[in-house]
């Protein structure tokens, strides 16, 4: 489960005060997955990273008492200067896993071969991708965080194992994904919410969302 609080977050763009939520109180359930619609530059990832604890609320309260993802494609637990096989097996040991598994299962999926060695610092921006998104798929999580504007792999063999991989998970977990397309949302959720001004307006079905972001577009 996570829930939100009367939780506000904002930031200074140098011109004016950006409202990211104000005052937003909602929670989602596991089984219940959700999506949220919202317009490019509204503040969907930073909504999500609030969710994974990557960035914090100005003002109210966030609970966790489920097993969250790092969002879908986030990069920043991975140390550059380290290579694969030690930010596999450092990531493990933080989640109290197999770290022999979790290597294992990384170099399997991402077929890095010889680079797999390398630091992580001299990958190309897809092979860093197919590393982070093997590391989440490698994690057993309750709650999956998909951000749709986190960067893909365009390797077609990795995006065959890995999307097979996906939808193993997809069963047994709740995803939440953010996106400004309502035919994404369709692929994974139900129920369904819009990121309007700064408000969260949570809807029962997903078609009642895309009225008011119809509307609103």
């Amino acid at each position: 489960m996570i829930e939100f609080r009367n939780v506000s977050k904002s930031f200074w763009t140098g011109v004016q005060r950006k409202v990211i939520l104000d005052r937003a109180s909602f929670r989602v359930e596991l089984g219940n997955s959700m999506g949220i619609l919202a317009p490019n530059g509204t503040g969907k990832t930073t909504l999500i990273n609030m969710m994974a604890g990557l960035e914090k609320p100005d003002e109210g309260e966030i609970f966790r008492s489920s097993r969250i993802s790092f969002p879908l494609g986030f990069m920043g637990g991975v140390v550059s200067r380290h290579t694969a096989t030690e930010n596999c097996r450092y990531i493990a040991r933080l989640y109290s896993l197999d770290p022999d598994y979790v290597e294992a299962f990384c170099r399997y999926l991402c077929g890095l071969e010889e680079y797999f060695d390398m630091p992580v610092g001299v990958y190309s921006s897809g092979m860093r991708a197919r590393l982070t998104f093997a590391l989440m798929l490698a994690l057993e999580f309750d709650i999956l965080l998909i951000d749709e504007g986190m960067p893909a792999s365009t390797d077609v063999e990795f995006n065959r194992k890995a999307g097979t991989m996906l939808q193993d998970r997809l069963k047994k977990a709740t995803v939440i994904i953010v996106s400004h397309q309502a035919a994404t949302l369709e692929k994974f959720c139900k129920t369904a919410a819009v990121l309007k001004n700064g408000r969260l307006h949570m809807f029962d079905t997903l078609e009642e969302a895309k009225r008011l972001y119809d509307y609103q577009s």
